[in-house]
């Protein structure tokens, strides 16, 4: 696998990482079709954890298999496959290799009333299911963030310390946040600057808004101007907020939506420099052939082809 220059550029951000660490960086980066540009399509199943398996497979029952999944994710020529720790054990044997795999190490659920997560796999079955990274989830703004965040600075160096790569699921929530506040700008800026600070190789947040959302923020925003009317714009500030450009963010594909405003999405990605989609639900739900056709054309606009 000779690296593109691009790869290598990336991967020099990483000053502190060991060999074993970029080369699972280099992995993710250079597989499937967006191999070498620094963009990447990541699919992630930890829906059934997070709300249960009918809402999340009922209406694509293939994909209650998770070799269904893992199909899905290397014939779309997908960078990567992230689940917890069942779903990649039930592939793990079948699919060695084919697909760089993230094991999701924490998990909430729908019956839970805390903004909190478990712990539910470890570095060690990352190793001994030849992953390549680890996906860890923080809630900035609850009440357990900070217990989250120790969590995840052990994990993390850990990870590290072994040679794989951190992914790090930023996403607000708590007491002080409602709906708006969640995918706010700033709060969205925020949550991503606070992965790049524990160590995150891989930043996940969700899209940003065009709300800004704290009063202390709000004069900020004014003094120094972000164009909030345009998506890329707004990504390019996300893209700011992670070190300047110089750790990978990727946005995600969040509730159940239409084909149009995915790609839409995914063209404000790439006009804001962000590095990719992470696309569940509005992947798998969907019939295969369906899902196929939409993470192909997804995939054409980080190519610069749509």
């Amino acid at each position: 696998m000779k690296l593109t220059p691009q790869v290598k550029k990336i991967l020099s951000w990483y000053e502190s990482d060991n060999p074993g660490t970029k080369a699972n960086l280099a992995r993710i980066l250079m597989t499937g079709r967006l191999r070498g540009t620094g963009r990447m399509v990541i699919l992630p199943v930890d829906q059934g954890f997070e709300h249960g398996p009918a809402r999340s497979f009922a209406s694509n029952a293939a994909a209650y298999d998770p070799h269904y999944l893992f199909d899905l994710a290397i014939d779309a020529g997908l960078n990567a496959y992230a689940a917890p720790l069942g779903m990649i054990e039930a592939g793990a044997a079948t699919y060695a290799g084919c697909i760089p795999t993230i094991l999701k190490v924490n998990s909430s659920n729908s019956l839970s009333t805390t903004k909190d997560q478990a712990v539910t796999g470890t570095v060690a079955d990352a190793l001994r299911l030849g992953c390549s990274a680890i996906g860890f989830t923080i809630y900035p703004g609850s009440e357990y963030q900070f217990e989250m965040m120790e969590e995840l600075r052990e994990l993390a160096a850990e990870a590290k310390d072994a040679g794989l790569a951190v992914v790090v699921w930023s996403y607000p929530r708590g007491p002080m946040l409602d709906k708006v506040g969640e995918t706010a700008l700033d709060i969205c800026a925020y949550a991503a600057h606070m992965a790049a600070l524990m160590g995150a190789h891989i930043i996940k947040v969700k899209p940003p808004t065009d709300a800004v959302f704290l009063d202390a923020a709000k004069k900020t925003y004014k003094d120094f101007p972000v164009e909030v009317s345009d998506g890329a714009a707004r990504i390019a500030h996300i893209v700011k907020a992670c070190f300047n450009g110089r750790r990978l963010v990727v946005f995600s594909g969040g509730e159940t939506a239409g084909a149009d405003s995915l790609l839409a999405s995914a063209r404000a990605i790439h006009g804001g420099g962000g590095n990719g989609s992470i696309v569940g639900r509005n992947a798998f739900q969907r019939p295969r052939e369906e899902a196929l056709k939409l993470l192909s054309d997804m995939i054409d606009i980080y190519r610069g082809k749509a």
